[in-house]
């Protein structure tokens, strides 16, 4: 359930050309739009007036975005193309059947795993439009955080690590891949050094020892 507050509501929905139109796409991506896009509505707007906020921010609206999918395998360039040409933060709920999912854009496009819609959710909680902003990427991109992180560490402290285990992660699957492999014991040596490595930087990241 996406709870954010009645006054925010807008529910307007948004003719598929006026994004694509007026997006820099290529003329691939913008055949995908339209193959891949349904439906676009505005479900809503937070802003510091109708959230009733009292502290100020650089962040002046926040719109959440409906987009019903006609496949679930979409190119997710689209929702990265509107996002980084919007000059909104923008929370994009995306729908294909009966299964959801959640992304945002903040440097980089985070996505949610697909899920049953009923088991989405999603609010909008904070005393200003950044805290708002920072509490969605919380739910959005850190959803299933692994790391042990350090109190007081900022949201993109926490991402960038989260990167690093998922990277780490790959190298040692990679790693291990080469050394079953390799056959000359001094190549299969060094693979093994490395692989220790890769898991004892693994292992101080998620619990929180760097």
């Amino acid at each position: 359930m996406i709870d954010f507050p009645a006054a925010t509501a807008v529910h307007r929905r948004m003719p598929k050309e006026a994004f694509y139109k007026h997006l820099p796409l290529t003329k691939p991506l913008k055949d995908k739009f339209v193959s891949d896009v349904d439906r676009i509505f505005v479900e809503n707007s937070l802003t510091k007036d109708n959230l009733n906020l009292t502290t100020d921010s650089e962040i002046k609206e926040i719109l959440l975005l409906s987009i019903s999918l006609k496949k679930q395998e979409f190119d997710a360039k689209i929702v990265e193309a509107i996002a980084r040409q919007n000059p909104h933060k923008l929370v994009f709920h995306l729908t294909f059947e009966d299964t959801s999912q959640l992304a945002l854009y903040h440097s980089k496009l985070y996505r949610t795993a697909w899920m049953p819609s009923e088991e989405l959710t999603l609010s909008a909680k904070g005393y200003s439009l950044s805290a708002i902003w920072d509490g969605l990427i919380e739910q959005i991109a850190l959803c299933e955080e692994r790391a042990n992180a350090p109190a007081g560490q900022s949201i993109d402290e926490r991402l960038a690590l989260q990167e690093r285990i998922v990277k780490l992660e790959k190298l040692i699957a990679k790693t291990e891949a080469a050394a079953w492999k390799e056959q000359q014991p001094k190549k299969r040596f060094e693979l093994y050094s490395k692989l220790q490595q890769y898991k004892k930087e693994l292992e101080e990241c998620i619990c929180g020892s760097i």
